[in-house]
């Protein structure tokens, strides 16, 4: 972009999340550096890509934001809901397209000075978006359409009617709202509609090439005709849709779901982090040593190790977790521990899962590119 239209853009953005809180400080420092990164591009397709998701995004966290809050619980023990967006949410969803923002720079500026040479050789791009061009480009696009229909997915698809059923289950079973994996068709179609909104905005700023254009041979490209359009429109907005489904998959299996068992309610962590369950919440580690030690009959005298968590007045061992002992402190006045693990593996948060879903439909996007179009990886290389 242009400097003149640069400065207050990004300006604008910043000051905007500052206003609205819609962003930890941070999350600000975090949307600053992204907003330069898409700004350094040449075109405007980069940062406009970044400005619409960061307002549509917003726009639908916020629908029916207090009936959102009730069905859910904070992982504190308030009622749930998207809070302000950290620094680690913002580069999840953005890091990919910042990165592939700045090569693809790069390649236009070194394009358009090997142009200013006299005599210098020609580059195999063109200036403009040109039919079966800069696989970067599908890139860009491709993040943002999976990453808005994965937001879309996730703050619409909450307010269905009717329940969320897990995507991994062979019976589709039905489980607690905010549910990683849980999906209903709500949810799908908003997902779709974020996927349509970037694609959208996409065709709308995207310099292609055309029969002008193709015409200046040192900078044209091949031109786009419309049925060309409707193809690339139709495949992004299909992987921006699958990029919605991918990250379910990957939060059903890598991010484990809480649930709160008083209230049957999915706990969510702020800013994506992980959920502890009831054992992990207050002195874990210390009752996995205890534990440890019972089952392989170890010393009965090591009240240092044992520190708070567990011994009696003859010196050995008692769990004060344990259902069995009378004189343990249940949290709730129960022997049930306050917090269960509805589903999946604890190997990853949600902010993983994004950013791992985003580099995924990314990749693949500009794989199948490569492939349809026969242009190889190297050209992403060269000018």
């Amino acid at each position: 972009m242009k400097p003149v239209i640069a400065v207050p853009a990004v300006a604008a953005l910043v000051y905007r999340a500052w206003s609205k809180k819609s962003l930890t400080p941070a999350g600000i420092a975090a949307a600053t550096a992204t907003a330069i990164a898409h700004a350094y591009h040449p075109w405007n397709l980069p940062f406009v890509l970044l400005v619409v998701f960061f307002l549509a995004g917003t726009r639908v966290t916020h629908v029916k934001e207090n009936v959102k809050a009730t069905l859910t619980l904070s992982a504190k023990g308030a009622s749930g809901g998207e809070g302000p967006r950290t620094h680690v949410q913002v580069f999840a969803n953005s890091l990919v397209a910042s990165i592939l923002s700045v090569l693809h720079a790069n390649q236009l500026y070194a394009r358009a000075a090997a142009l200013k040479s006299p005599g210098g050789p020609e580059p195999s791009g063109s200036m403009c978006f040109s039919w079966g061009g800069d696989l970067f480009v599908i890139g860009i696009i491709a993040n943002y359409a999976a990453v808005a229909a994965d937001t879309f997915s996730s703050e619409l698809g909450i307010l269905s009617k009717s329940e969320p059923r897990l995507i991994t289950s062979l019976t589709l079973r039905k489980v607690p709202r905010g549910t990683n994996g849980g999906v209903t068709l709500l949810g799908l179609g908003a997902g779709l509609l974020g996927s349509i909104v970037i694609v959208t905005a996409s065709m709308l700023f995207l310099p292609m090439c055309n029969e002008e254009s193709a015409a200046w041979t040192r900078g044209g490209g091949i031109p786009w005709t419309t049925e060309n359009r409707r193809l690339l429109m139709g495949f992004l907005v299909l992987w921006g849709l699958l990029g919605s489904v991918l990250d379910s998959y990957l939060g059903a299996i890598f991010q484990r779901s809480v649930k709160d068992v008083r209230s049957g309610k999915i706990v969510e962590g702020d800013g994506g982090i992980r959920v502890l369950v009831s054992g992990e919440a207050d002195g874990s580690d210390k009752r996995a040593d205890i534990k440890a030690s019972l089952l392989h009959g170890e010393g009965s005298k090591a009240t240092e190790k044992a520190g708070s968590a567990a011994v009696d007045e003859s010196d050995e061992f008692v769990d004060k977790f344990d259902p069995k002992n009378k004189h343990r402190k249940p949290s709730f006045g129960d022997e049930k521990p306050s917090r269960i693990v509805e589903n999946g593996w604890d190997l990853l948060d949600n902010n993983d899962v994004n950013f791992l879903m985003a580099v995924t439909m990314s990749m693949s996007a500009m794989g199948a590119a490569s492939w349809y179009w026969g242009i190889p990886w190297q050209s992403m290389l060269t000018p």
